[in-house]
């Protein structure tokens, strides 16, 4: 077993995931198998519940595991398929301690911090390390760790311990650490001290840095690259600089250009590995397939997408969606506007209380070329995504509800296609007497955390669908899966009148009797 950690000082939100990700593409390309563990040290027991405005997004395993965004980045840049126990959180590791303390696993110790947290964290770690992520269906050969938080956190403090004495037990060919800092640019000067500050903070922990990763808004100077390594006592090949690039999907072309690649192969002794030649040129396919991807769009053509949410002040709440997009406009050779609008902007209210954010707001719908509405929880903002919908429906404008966008698009089709002017879903009025949308029958109003319709789900197309688009899209297969979280469902008893009104419910779940895909088949896309 070999470890990447990659760990941060000075403060938190520097690109820790991106450079985790990147250097486990870079293992990749050399034909390894590599897995992805990200620790959070908060205690909640998983993202499930975590405000997204604070947090970002709860990013969906095929599991049904609710984990950190930082594993869809995983997920995107390597290609494998974690697990939720990929996600280690202070909130998990306490819950198993405990459990084993009630069992009498113990046998009477008493229990500390050390031995019995730090040890459950290795264990987690080691185990989950060995589960195999993609299609070859064995181990992994590379292990990359993201330490949540910043070194110097009081949270984080058992992770580090644990990861301290794992680095003691596997060795030195088997455990590399990078450290990322941030060097601030001030009056044009680039400032060293947070990041000697930072790195002494590592040192006193036991994670000796191996790579010290500069973040920095431009290219660092050489004479700052010597001074960093001198003060952290490490060579100048150790210190590389990450600077800011056009795309994310740019930073491992430049890793690999500052050396790591190199470091890696020595510092974890990666020559004595055997690795197959099938498994090598597989890794050069990967690696030039992503140069040729990876272009400036500044040339393309660009196209003008909304997003209309209920947490669009903080990007991250929607980070899968805007991924997936750009990865739509490569694949398109378009370059993606993307522009985000809160869906309270668009509501009538906006237009008496700030008229400035209204006109703003509709301004952005109208010049749209397409509006996507994604998933949310809550009364806020409805009437802004149920008359976006219409407008998308009535001018024909491409338009993809996912969740909660699919949730208000059926109600806006039953209130103004229909005639049922009250219709609504079960979460904004449980008394309404048309609620297109309910509650699902198997989840549980009591409890909130994992209990709603999580992970991979089958959606079958129904016969006589072939004209779908959506359909199209999946090369016109009967059965697809896709990841799913949610807690309500359009209801059964008005799909009948919805299909005769024009509304067509596309795709099924395994019983044929739950709504997973709608579309409008005189419409250009109308999707959700």
């Amino acid at each position: 077993m070999k470890v990447v950690l990659v760990s941060g000082g000075v403060i938190s939100g520097v690109g820790k995931g991106i450079i985790a990700s990147s250097a486990g593409l870079l293992l990749k390309t050399l034909g390894l198998r590599v897995t992805a563990i990200k620790t959070d040290p908060y205690i909640n027991t998983d993202a499930g519940l975590l405000n997204p405005l604070e947090h970002g997004e709860c990013f969906v395993l095929d599991d049904g595991g609710e984990t950190d965004l930082d594993l869809g980045n995983y997920e995107r840049y390597l290609g494998i398929q974690l697990s939720r126990d990929s996600n280690i959180t202070t909130g998990k590791i306490y819950q198993q301690v405990i459990e084993k303390e009630r069992r009498g696993d113990y046998l009477g110790k008493t229990v500390q911090v050390v031995p019995h947290i730090t040890d459950a964290i290795q264990n987690w770690i080691e185990r989950v390390a060995k589960i195999p992520v993609d299609a070859s269906g064995e181990s992994p050969d590379v292990c990359i760790i993201e330490l949540g938080g910043t070194i110097g956190d009081l949270e984080s403090g058992p992770f580090v311990e644990a990861l301290s004495q794992l680095r003691h037990r596997l060795g030195r060919d088997n455990f590399l650490s990078i450290s990322v800092s941030y060097v601030p640019i001030i009056n044009g000067e680039e400032k060293t001290k947070p990041t000697q500050h930072a790195i002494r903070q590592v040192r006193s922990a036991g994670l000796i840095p191996d790579v010290i990763a500069c973040r920095c808004e431009r290219e660092l100077d050489v004479a700052t690259i010597t001074k960093i390594a001198r003060s952290c006592q490490v060579e100048d090949e150790q210190v590389i600089g990450v600077r800011n690039m056009d795309t994310i999907y740019q930073v491992p072309l430049l890793l690999e250009q500052e050396g790591l690649l190199k470091l890696l192969r020595k510092g974890l002794a990666l020559e004595k590995l055997e690795v197959a030649p099938l498994m090598a040129q597989k890794g050069q396919a990967l690696w030039d397939l992503w140069k040729k991807t990876v272009v400036p769009d500044r040339h393309l053509e660009p196209v003008n997408i909304v997003l209309v949410g209920k947490y669009v002040s903080l990007d991250d709440s929607y980070l899968s969606v805007h991924k997936a997009l750009e990865h739509s406009a490569m694949r398109c050779k378009r370059k993606l506007n993307l522009i985000s609008v809160d869906s309270e902007h668009l509501e009538p209210d906006m237009q008496q209380k700030d008229p400035r954010k209204f006109h703003e707001a509709w301004a952005h719908v109208v010049r749209a070329q397409g509006i996507i509405v994604p998933g949310g929880f809550g009364t806020r903002g409805i009437r802004g995504m149920v008359d976006v919908a219409k407008w998308a429906r009535e001018r024909k404008l491409p338009y993809l509800g996912i969740c909660l966008g699919m949730q208000t698009a059926v109600i806006e089709y039953a209130r103004n296609v229909m005639g049922l002017k009250d219709a609504t879903s079960e979460e904004f009025s449980a008394t309404a007497e048309h609620k297109v949308v309910i509650f699902m029958p198997e989840g549980s109003k009591e409890k909130m955390g994992g209990t709603m319709r999580l992970g991979s789900r089958t959606s079958h197309f129904k016969p006589g669908t072939e004209w779908s688009k959506l359909r199209a899209l999946y090369g016109g297969a009967d059965v697809v899966e896709e990841r799913h979280r949610h807690r309500y469902e359009v209801n059964p008893d008005y799909i009948e009148d919805l299909e005769k009104a024009g509304l067509s419910l596309t795709s099924m779940d395994d019983q044929g009797v739950r709504v997973e895909t709608i579309e409008l088949k005189d419409h250009p896309f109308f999707v959700g």
